[in-house]
């Protein structure tokens, strides 16, 4: 999706007692199946979403209302999703009357706000990423008895212009009918529309009516407002059919090559020329070949490199850099795209096959090599675009593998001559450091997410720089009349998109305000002036009163904010605390929820109890969740389906606790089961140093002689032990017990608790999981897996996650804990087998080879009922050749067990 992805997904919950029947997600309610409405329903009776845009610049304000028309309070659930690159501006609730606003402070000073909370349990953090170009914002608040609530959140983002057009989509998700929902858009382009459509992936026949859409002129206009009877997914049904994207796309008329809009002394400069001629560009396609690749990824990357050579114009040049351990190129020097040469390529690209380590350094610089001598011999046109695609799924293990280094290297081989685009197949690679690799050379990083559509992603990137049709443009501005003027130095132009400077006027009597545009087009060097008198602009403030005449200054302090942050990346530690204090500066003055700022939200409780405090933080791509080397896992059934093992002659449900060990040297993981007897008692983890161990109990099936397997087993009991601080901590699917010395303090998963001793922080969330770390590098989760009510067979059971090993001394050991300084491995000879998508492979691991088998396991860390796969290499035979010894080495007499 291009331009700005505005989602608006408004999900509300009224929690009931645990015997209500059935529960609808989204807009929900909680009810009995029977024809009775049931006392203590939530009514959710409107949603409006309200968004103007002026220039591009869009204020969204979403408000939503709803009563409880019950006898007893009910916790009330406010989801919104919204576009990453927006900033939160202001969230306030209104409950009977009395209106709690959230307040924006820097993070540093509402960090006590945000312990506090974590202290409890809660959920702190309310923004969190929830698709690819979205993060969700989330709060909650008890509604007593025939109270109402509403909810307000506004945010506010630039719109983008991507391949000739602005768009935005709207997440319409109710889940539920609701007596008034509308969507409201107003657009004011003072260039003039050229054209506004607006449709939704959930259409019918009979909802279309519903969209109204007219624009002339500047200004333009969308509504969307269904009726009851229009939601209903049929004539007599409850449910809604409304569950999609509602999406809105314009353009606006470019009679020249800019617009200038200048409101209460801050301009804002448009510049997108039309109808050039299209300058070549010279591309080094730097691609990811490592083990790592094998597969799905590889296949689609393939395809797409196939679609995008195809449409690459004659008058171009390229090559293509493999890379694993070592790299190789297609041709040793840049390559006209001919026909001929394009089959050709094609023929390399089809040869491809996944194999080695990642070795990033190498390959980069040898792009920069190829595309320095095109130009010196002048193998490619010097009036041209030169670009560097990286793509790659993981981070590098071979070669020069310090990140710093390899940015430090490429930053100097470059000498800002390429831009380079760094795009991360998945979330394995290092965003962070591809991130800063691009922007320091540049460019920009994006996250290719691997799903299904990975090759179309790859394809409509490479579609929005297919076409330069300037380099090298200059933007100047009356000097000595501006001040904080946003970036103004571009090194390409792409059509189809547009460059955006803003600045602050600070000469008060400015008659007229100039803007010359310097650049390079494929045949001469280009220019455009434009001369704006500021006394005809007058009447413009009054025009755009009716959308919000300050967006000059908003829209410059966003922009500000944004280029702040990326120079934040790249910079060295004095100029960032500099950029730092500006950034900071500014989200605070103009209230936006940025990387640097928190929004607290106070919620108020009952009488007795004292309010809460809630922190909005904003989300960060690649810096949302930790990644950490190893873990470990247990599943075993879910409330649909179960998940099969990883022998493939294996047809019943999955069993064993299986271990997962995450390779960053690799950006692989190994994974292996243990099979063994209900009551045995594994040690996962001892370091003999430390003092610190952990086992686990196998438990079984709850009537073992219906179990289709002769044995299932999994953790039903884990023991901690910190034998220097005389501490244990036994973990049951029941309880959470803590000892130390005669002090025995007892917990249940009913209640959310926290508890700080000597060498030890545990924090229970309440029926989700517990965290317990013992000093500063020792941090484990524990996560309570809920079996369904009365099910004959299955119970309740514990995954256990390592979250940080650093402190732990080279003397560690156990099933986990011997992996926590590293496991080298080399993968071979990979081949298909009789079972779709499970290849074998032969794995050389401690001077021995073993078979091994290509699968998925599963990851419960982010969220315990919908997990994430992971892919492995699993080793047979419980582990036989990659653990030290054999399983049965692992088996002590009891959880607490450590040896002196």
């Amino acid at each position: 999706m291009a331009g700005l992805q505005l989602v608006c997904a408004l999900l509300f919950c009224a929690l009931t007692p645990v015997n209500s029947d059935f529960v609808i997600e989204g807009l929900r309610k909680i009810q009995k199946r029977s024809t009775e409405k049931p006392a203590g329903d939530i009514e959710v009776y409107s949603v409006d979403i309200n968004t103007k845009v002026t220039s591009r610049f869009a204020h969204n304000v979403i408000t939503s209302r709803a009563v409880n028309r019950g006898n007893v309070s009910k916790e009330v659930f406010f989801d919104v999703d919204l576009p990453k690159s927006a900033f939160i501006s202001n969230f306030s609730m209104i409950i009977d009357g009395v209106t709690y606003t959230g307040v924006i402070k820097e993070k540093e000073v509402a960090k006590k706000q945000y312990e506090k909370a974590v202290s409890r349990g809660q959920t702190a953090g309310l923004v969190k990423a929830s698709g690819r170009k979205t993060e969700k914002f989330t709060v909650s608040v008890n509604v007593a008895s025939e109270s109402n609530v509403t909810f307000e959140l506004v945010y506010e983002e630039m719109l983008k212009r991507h391949l000739g057009k602005y768009e935005f989509f709207i997440k319409v998700q109710p889940k539920a009918l609701v007596k008034h929902y509308e969507i409201d858009v107003e657009i004011y382009e003072p260039q003039g529309i050229s054209f506004l459509n607006a449709e939704a992936s959930f259409i019918t026949n009979d909802l279309l009516p519903a969209i109204k859409k007219s624009f002339s002129g500047k200004r333009g206009h969308i509504s969307f407002k269904p009726t009851l009877d229009q939601q209903r997914s049929c004539p007599d049904c409850a449910s809604t059919l409304m569950d999609g994207d509602f999406i809105v796309t314009y353009d606006v008329n470019r009679e020249s090559p800019g617009n200038i809009q200048i409101v209460n002394g801050y301009f804002v400069h448009y510049f997108a020329p039309p109808k050039l001629t299209g300058v070549p560009k010279n591309v080094v396609y730097v691609i990811d070949k490592s083990q790592s690749m094998y597969g799905r990824k590889m296949d689609q990357t393939k395809n797409a490199l196939l679609k995008i050579l195809n449409d690459t114009e004659e008058h171009d040049y390229f090559n293509i850099v493999l890379f694993g351990s070592v790299f190789n190129m297609w041709r040793d020097s840049m390559v006209k795209a001919t026909s001929e040469n394009m089959e050709k390529a094609k023929g390399f690209v089809n040869q491809i096959r996944a194999s080695g380590a990642t070795n990033i350094n190498d390959p980069m610089l040898k792009a920069i090599e190829l595309l320095n001598k095109g130009y010196e011999m002048k193998q490619v046109p010097e009036r041209s675009a030169s670009l560097i695609i990286l793509l790659t799924d993981g981070e590098a293990n071979r070669g020069e593998s310090n990140p710093s280094k390899i940015q430090e290297n490429v930053k100097h081989a470059n000498n800002g001559k390429y831009t380079v685009y760094s795009l991360a197949f998945g979330q394995s690679p290092d965003y962070s450091f591809l991130e800063k690799l691009a922007l320091e050379n540049s460019g920009v990083a994006r996250r290719i997410y691997e799903d299904s559509d990975a090759d179309l992603q790859l394809q409509g990137f490479y579609n929005e720089i297919a076409n330069p049709t300037l380099v090298d443009i200059k933007m100047q501005y009356p000097e000595n009349a501006i001040a904080d003027v946003t970036q103004n130095n571009f090194k390409q132009y792409f059509d189809g998109s547009e460059l955006v400077v803003a600045g602050r006027i600070t000469d008060n009597d400015l008659n007229s305000f100039a803007v010359d545009v310097n650049a390079e087009g494929a045949e001469q060097s280009w220019k455009y002036s434009e001369n704006i008198d500021l006394q005809e602009k007058d009447g413009v403030d009054k025009n755009l009163q009716y959308i919000f005449g300050d967006f000059t200054e908003r829209l410059w302090a966003y922009i500000t904010i944004q280029q702040l942050l990326e120079k934040r990346i790249h910079a060295d530690p004095s100029e960032k605390a500099n950029l730092t204090a500006k950034a900071l500066d500014l989200s605070l003055k103009f209230n936006f929820v940025t990387p640097l700022t928190s929004m607290v939200v106070t919620k108020p409780e009952d009488k007795e109890k004292e309010e809460e405090s809630f922190i909005a933080d904003k989300f960060v791509e690649g810096r949302e969740i930790p990644q950490h080397n190893f873990f470990f896992f247990f599943t075993r059934w879910s409330y649909l389906h179960s998940y099969p093992s990883y022998n493939p002659t294996d047809n019943f449900f999955d069993s064993d606790p299986h271990f997962v060990i995450k390779v960053p040297q690799k950006n692989d993981a190994l994974c292996f089961n243990i099979q063994e007897e209900p009551g045995v008692v594994l040690n996962l983890i001892e370091d003999k140093e430390l003092g610190i161990a952990v086992n686990g109990e196998l438990t079984g099936n709850k009537k073992e002689e219906n179990s289709v397997l002769s044995h299932e087993t999994y953790f039903g009991r884990l023991g901690i032990v910190n034998k220097i601080n005389m501490l244990r901590v036994e973990v049951t699917t029941e309880a959470i017990t803590i000892m130390q010395g005669r002090i025995t303090k007892m917990f249940t998963w009913e209640k959310k608790a926290s508890v700080k001793k000597q060498g030890l922080n545990l924090v229970i969330n309440k029926k989700a999981n517990v965290t317990f770390s013992f000093e500063e590098g020792a941090t484990f989760v524990i996560i309570l897996h809920k079996a369904p009510k009365d099910h004959p067979l299955h119970r309740d059971f514990l995954g256990f996650y390592t979250l940080d090993d650093h402190m732990f001394s080279t003397e560690v050991h156990g099933l986990l804990g011997q992996f926590f300084h590293g496991i080298d491995y080399e993968i071979s000879n990979i081949h298909e087998t009789k079972v779709p998508n499970k290849p074998d492979a032969t794995m050389k691991v401690k001077n021995k080879i073993l078979t091994v088998t290509r699968g998925v396991q599963r990851d419960y860390r982010r969220d315990r009922k919908n997990s994430s796969e992971v892919a492995c290499w699993f080793v047979h035979s419980n582990g036989e050749g990659l653990i030290d010894g054999t399983h049965t080495d692992y088996i002590v007499p009891d959880i607490f067990s450590i040896a002196d």
